[in-house]
């Protein structure tokens, strides 16, 4: 696994506005589809106490222009959150003292994204501090939002809130509340996905292809050690693809 520095992953131009990133796709990754709104299901693998952020956060994202969300019955286990080709799952499970509240993973091959993952860590979550609405909201919004292509808005967790849930924050519901997109996220989308691909929305890769098995690892043991290394972590696969993934570290202190 390669590390690769937040500047060079997301290949974006930054004007700074109040901390904030005026272009905030991730690496210009986007899945591939041959007409807008992108159909995408994602998989529901959260248990009951997941389940009304998970439902929530697609509703958020469905509201966008440019994608149809269908939350679907999970293809995978909260502990195993192995990908599904065409597909998002998203998974929680106790994983430990981490450091990590929440790990969004893409699979991309020339570019698009293949399939995806997000899981939230219910080792933090079942705690006092982070065991709320505005940080499950976060956590769940943010995540998913990765595995659409967006990065954050913002990345100082010590700036005024922007009033997006990709907005790195210590304090969620604000004010500004975190636990939603914003307008800015909307208009990234339909930035990331103005151009048609020549493939449809969520189209599943080869199964024989060595960049759709699941054989080669989802999970990294990202540990608190792991922190200093920074939250973009780049592996390559076989036959020239990648899984890319954007750790959501607990704040400090």
């Amino acid at each position: 696994m390669r590390k690769i520095a937040l500047a060079v992953v997301t290949l974006v131009a930054l004007t700074s506005v109040g901390g904030a990133l005026a272009n905030h796709s991730w690496g210009s990754y986007h899945w591939a589809r041959t007409a807008n709104p992108l159909a995408l299901n994602l998989g529901d693998n959260v248990n009951s106490g997941w389940d009304s952020y998970l439902n929530e956060a697609i509703s958020d994202w469905d509201a966008s222009s440019v994608l149809a969300l269908t939350g679907v019955s999970g293809g995978t286990t909260g502990s195993t959150c192995a990908p599904t080709s065409g597909r998002i799952e998203v998974c929680n499970a106790s994983y430990g003292n981490t450091g990590w509240l929440g790990v969004a993973q893409i699979w991309v091959r020339r570019g698009h994204i293949t399939q995806a993952t997000t899981k939230v860590n219910d080792t933090y979550f079942n705690t006092p501090q982070y065991n709320t609405a505005a940080w499950r909201r976060l956590v769940m919004c943010q995540e998913v939002g990765h595995d659409f292509g967006l990065d954050h808005q913002d990345e100082d967790f010590n700036n005024a809130n922007l009033g997006t849930c990709m907005d790195y924050t210590d304090d969620p519901d604000g004010p500004l509340s975190n636990e939603h997109p914003n307008a800015h996220d909307y208009e990234q989308l339909e930035s990331i996905y103005a151009h048609l691909d020549g493939g449809g929305g969520g189209k599943p890769c080869n199964p024989h292809s060595p960049n759709c098995q699941t054989s080669v690892g989802n999970a990294p043991p990202f540990s608190q050690a792991s922190r200093a290394n920074g939250d973009i972590y780049v592996d390559d696969l076989p036959g020239g693809g990648h899984r890319v993934t954007h750790v959501f570290w607990a704040p400090l202190g």
